[in-house]
This record gives structure tokens, sequence and C-alpha cells, in this order.
């Protein structure tokens, strides 16, 4: 047993196995966010330093996002039912936006607390102390993203994407905690540590800014990519017995992609082999984007008239 039932050997690139991956990301960061938390507690209690309070917020905050994407993937990974019959996967934009929330929050502490400490700076006290933990700080953080991005690869999970750009962006902070911490510490420039303090705040502030870009495109419905579209045309257009094709529509939702389209053939083939066609081109369209829900109406060539969205 373990903590996703059972021990079975599963399919690499199911939905079963990118599944287990996903929720196995979430618990690796909420470890990692917990184990952060801990360690740059008592750095900044031994040294004070406004840097190091600003990614132990982060940190903090990360942990919150981390334990919310828990039970959001969890819930997204829910099989479809009466009432969702599109499944439940825009829990993890959900959790995106609210992981946004937690991030500006932290940012506009850090930059409160960075103004109030440039105006009245105070020297760091064991920089060496905090250095040593912010170290331990990148190499555990390091694992973590490369866990992840892992993972991401895989399943595209917006939710584990967004999770990563927490702890990507740790890895820049934690670099600025110590140029910040020698700075003050060892060189007497005092203000280096609010200065890089709201740098940090930026930093954070950005990667919130593209989480709710991203969640606001899933929650919208917003059409794939102009590339993925195209490359859906070009595998429709590819099979021998399609003359053409229209109406395409796409959405992503989660993990899962629907895309939907009309595909023109001769008027004259027998209903059973338009329906063989439209069979072989939802396959060869399946295969081109694993995860994906392909819908595909039957029409006699020539018959329907562009809409007025498609001939903009």
């Amino acid at each position: 047993m373990n903590a996703d039932g059972p021990t079975k050997k599963l399919i690499p690139g199911s939905d079963a196995h990118n599944g287990r991956l996903m929720r196995r990301a979430t618990y690796a960061a909420v470890a990692v966010a917990v184990t952060l938390v801990a360690i740059k507690a008592v750095a900044f209690w031994m040294t004070g330093s406004i840097a190091m309070l600003g990614t132990l917020f982060d940190s903090l905050l990360d942990g919150a996002a981390s334990l919310l994407n828990l039970f959001a993937v969890r819930h997204a990974l829910t099989p479809a039912d009466k009432e969702h019959r599109f499944g439940h996967g825009k829990a993890e934009a959900l959790a995106g936006l609210g992981q946004s929330f937690f991030i500006f929050a932290s940012a506009g502490y850090i930059v409160v607390a960075a103004v109030m400490r440039l105006l009245a700076p105070v020297p760091v006290a064991q920089s060496e102390v905090g250095i040593a933990v912010t170290v331990a700080a990148i190499l555990v953080t390091l694992g973590l993203v490369a866990y992840q991005r892992h993972v991401v690869a895989r399943t595209q999970s917006l939710a584990i994407e967004a999770d990563s750009i927490h702890y990507r962006g740790d890895l820049m902070m934690n670099l600025a905690v110590i140029a910040a911490l020698i700075l003050s510490g060892m060189f007497g420039f005092h203000r280096a540590d609010p200065l890089f303090g709201i740098i940090i705040a930026a930093l954070i502030a950005w990667s919130a800014t593209k989480i709710v870009r991203a969640a606001l495109n899933q929650l919208m419905d917003r059409e794939l990519s102009d590339e993925e579209r195209e490359r859906i045309k070009q595998i429709a257009l590819a099979h021998a017995e399609v003359i053409s094709l229209h109406d395409l529509r796409t959405r992503a939702s989660g993990v899962h992609t629907f895309i939907q389209f009309h595909l023109e053939m001769d008027g004259a083939m027998r209903l059973t082999e338009a329906h063989r066609v439209a069979d072989e081109v939802e396959r060869e369209v399946m295969t081109a984007f694993p995860g994906s829900e392909v819908i595909v109406h039957q029409d006699p060539a020539g018959l329907e008239t562009p809409t007025r969205l498609e001939r903009a």
C-alpha cells in the first residue's frame, strides 16, 4: 500500500498514471513548504533580516497554497459525474486563483516592512547563519522544482505548474537573500536588506500575475493556442477522405482538453463510412493531444457555410 492506494503498475500517460504523479507532487510540495518554514523561522529569529522575513512569509504562503493545491488536485481528478459531465478539472484553475491572492498579500506585507526598515535601518545579526539556512533552502527547493517540472511535462497540470512557479521564484529570492545578508551583515550596507526585500516582493507579485492569467484562460474557456489549433486542422485534413474542416472549438479544463469540429466529406459517402472516417480522425487527434476528449460531427462537403466568427 502507499498514499495513493494499492501499488499497481500503471500505463505511462494514462489518466490514472498522471493522477498519481499529480498527487505525489502535491504531497512533496507540502512537505518541502513545512521544512522551509521551520528553518527560515529560526533564521529570521537569529538574524532579524527583512529579506529573510520576506522569504519566510513566501514559504508560509507557499505552504498554504500547496495545501490548497493538494485538495484541489484531488477534487479535479474526480471522474465526471451526473452533475459535472465535463469533469472537475476547473478546480485546478480555482486553486490557481486562490494561490495568487496569497501571493499578492505576502508581497504587500514585505513592501510595507521593507519601507519601514529603509526609513530606520537595522543591522543584520549572525548573517552566516542566515546564509547557511538559505543555501539549504535552495538545495531542497531545487529538488522539488525538478520533480514538479517532470510532473508538468507529463500531465500539463495548471495547479502543479502554478505551485512550481512559486518555488522557482523562491530560488531567485533565496539568492537575493544571500546577497542582502552579505552586503548588510558583512559589509555594513544595511539598506541592502530592505532593498532586496522589495525586489523579492516584486518577483512574488509577478509570479502571481502569471498564475492569474493562466487560471482565467481556463475559467473563461479560452481557445488553445493558434499553433495547437493549426495542428488539429492538419491532422484532420491529412486523412485522404476528409475534404474540409470547420467550426473548430477547443478549451482546457485542468489536465483535460476538449476538442470538437465538423468534418466535410463526400456527400455520396455511406453513413457507416463517414462514421469510420470520423473515428479514425478522432484517434489521430487524441494521440496528438493525450487526455483530450474529441467530438467530431460529419457533414456533406459544401453544405455548411462558414459562421460569422469563422469568417472573422
